[in-house]
């Protein structure tokens, strides 16, 4: 299952995210979302659990708790909706 975590500090890293999960069971992966142009934390990542069971269970006891300062939001991670965007045909010189 894919877990949402939202509102992190500044300092907050993957391995920060994968330590707290793994109190509640087997974490694939834990990422925190850096800004390309900045290099900075975006503020919120995602951690990857196996087991739908543990995933549950850590959202429920880690949803509005503390970390490394924050209270975070931990939630079943939505799929993104399909984008809506259609490109414009492009036009050569020739087409005009």
């Amino acid at each position: 299952m894919n877990i949402f975590v939202a509102k992190l500090s500044s300092g907050t890293t993957g391995e920060d995210l994968k330590q707290l999960f793994e109190t509640f069971g087997v974490v694939e992966l834990a990422k925190v979302i850096i800004d390309r142009d900045t290099n900075q934390s975006k503020g919120y990542g995602s951690v990857e659990m196996p087991d739908e069971q543990e995933a549950l269970e850590a959202i429920n006891n880690l949803n509005d708790s503390e970390l490394k300062g924050n209270r975070i939001v931990v939630k079943v991670s939505e799929p993104k909706p399909q984008s809506q965007f259609r490109p414009r045909p492009r036009f050569t010189r020739d087409d005009r």
